[in-house]
């Protein structure tokens, strides 16, 4: 059961991270024509990574629902741009577009997943 438990958990941190992310280039694509205004993104697998590595916060109670740590600081980045415009700004809208796409397939991808993951539990607890 802890395996499971352990797993579900992780999904749900990637669920979050994925949605933080998509906060942010969907900042990045609103501010594409603002100047001097500076790209930023999350390098979502390192902070999965970091996640894995050190675990939810620690609750006092089983009943608590366990959350996510916070992405550490340097986890937003400012996005390294090959041609700045010349106001400053290095948003490169069809990159932004792109990834913002990408991170939402994958965020859909891991609901399904773990919508699917609890389905099955549910199966098993109802003994279908």
């Amino acid at each position: 059961m802890q395996g499971i438990k352990q797993n579900l958990k992780m999904l749900g941190a990637a669920l979050s991270l994925r949605a933080k992310r998509n906060e942010i280039l969907a900042s990045n694509i609103a501010n594409s024509a603002t100047p001097h205004y500076k790209a930023r993104d999350i390098d979502f697998e390192t902070e999965i990574k970091k996640y894995q590595s050190s675990g939810p916060i620690k609750v006092t109670n089983d009943k608590h629902i366990p959350v996510m740590r916070p992405a550490s600081p340097g986890a937003v980045q400012y996005r390294k741009n090959i041609n700045p415009s010349l106001d400053g700004n290095t948003v490169e809208l069809a990159v932004e577009q792109l990834e913002f796409a990408q991170n939402s397939m994958k965020y859909q991808s891991t609901l399904s997943f773990l919508n699917g993951k609890i389905n099955t539990l549910m199966s098993a607890i109802k003994g279908e």
